[in-house]
């Protein structure tokens, strides 16, 4: 059985994270998406907030599975019996950073990482975007779920 894991920190969940699960699920048996636990960030959405929209949004797609994880990514993956990372790429600065990702995380367990280039319709997105856009009262239509739009509406209120 192929297991790939897409990790993230999806805060929040974006129309192109999207993209990339819905494209990345045919290619393996099962694909675990799995939100990243970093302390150092300061997210808008909690662990479980996270995890609540990916299971909404994700309801669809059978052999897509919602996880949380801690620590080094390659210690996941060998708990989950897996050796496939996924990551979406949105332009060349991603690459070199997911790019020296991947080294290291080969270099540590053998692990492979799959790179998905994000269709043209969500090149310019990030969480960051939508968040600066949400949080000014901007309009998130089309570039998160309908289920993230409604939080982050709920989080800013309604401007």
């Amino acid at each position: 059985m192929k297991v790939a894991v897409y990790p993230g920190s999806f805060d929040p969940v974006t129309n192109g994270h999207l993209d990339i699960i819905e494209r990345a699920s045919p290619l393996f048996d099962q694909l675990i998406v799995t939100v990243a636990q970093n302390l150092e960030k300061k997210p808008l959405f909690s662990v479980n907030e996270r995890v609540e929209m990916l299971k909404a949004v994700t309801s669809s797609i059978s052999n897509v599975q919602i996880d949380t994880f801690e620590g080094l990514l390659v210690n996941y993956l060998k708990k989950q019996e897996s050796k496939i990372i996924v990551k979406g790429l949105r332009a060349v600065t991603d690459f070199e950073i997911e790019l020296q990702m991947a080294l290291i995380n080969k270099k540590l367990s053998g692990v492979e990482t799959v790179f998905l280039v994000t269709s043209t319709e969500y090149s310019y997105l990030s969480s960051s975007i939508v968040k600066e856009i949400a949080s000014l009262g901007g309009c998130v239509e089309g570039l998160v779920p309908k289920e993230v739009e409604k939080r982050l509406r709920e989080k800013f209120g309604e401007k």
